[in-house]
């Protein structure tokens, strides 16, 4: 197992199943993640304005550089209907060689990418 903490994956939660597969496919094209994973729905408990409320949400899970962490974050908040919207994000500690390499073919360093706006929210 390649040890890399260049990769990391990233976890956002979204209200709609559509929403969760249009954040993906542009994460995917622009190369700001090599892939993106779609699970739910799931049904997410949490405090807002002094209330304890309840969704059903699809979870995210983007594998991208954590050079470009803060292109998908602008991204994602650019699309995202929630005020403050669920982006985390986690280091790899480590994966396969191949897996990996795969990972860094897919996601170019910034330096080597051409700059692409996210688009606005219809």
């Amino acid at each position: 197992m390649k040890s890399s903490r260049s990769f990391v994956t990233v976890w956002v939660s979204v209200p709609r199943r559509a929403l969760a597969l249009k954040l993906s496919r542009l994460a995917v094209e622009s190369g700001l993640a090599a892939c993106a994973q779609i699970s739910g729905p799931m049904e997410s408990v949490y405090r807002w304005q002094g209330a304890i409320e309840s969704a059903k949400e699809w979870r995210l899970v983007f594998k991208t550089r954590s050079s470009l962490v803060a292109e998908l974050e602008t991204l994602v908040g650019t699309n995202h209907p929630y005020d403050t919207p669920q982006f985390v994000v986690m280091p790899l500690l480590g994966g396969s060689a191949k897996y990996l390499e795969w990972l860094g073919e897919c996601t170019p360093a910034p330096s080597r990418r051409h700059p692409r706006t996210p688009p606005k929210n219809p």
